[in-house]
């Protein structure tokens, strides 16, 4: 599986999301709605998820690997640090 493209849009008007990205894999299929989440122990990737039941989630796709997981958010991560640098500063 290799992620050929991943695009970022920020968020400025929110205390802990920062971003919300879209990733494609193998120039084939879209996953949407992975979000940058600033969180207590700093930032995060939170899965694209549903709601179910009274206030539960269930993410909708994952990974399943934590190698995975890893290398996912670290690409997330550095893409939105990018385009964070790229941003105009009175965006910020």
């Amino acid at each position: 599986m290799n992620i050929t493209d991943v695009r970022i849009r920020l968020v400025n008007n929110d205390e802990k999301l920062k971003a919300v990205a879209s990733i494609t894999i193998d120039d084939e299929l879209v996953v949407h709605d992975l979000k940058v989440i600033n969180g207590k122990d700093g930032y995060f990737l939170s899965m694209p998820r549903r709601k179910v039941g009274e206030g539960d989630f269930k993410d909708i796709v994952h990974p399943i690997k934590t190698e995975a997981r890893v290398a996912l958010t670290k690409l997330i991560l550095d893409a939105y640090n990018k385009a964070l640098a790229e941003a105009p500063k009175d965006a910020e």
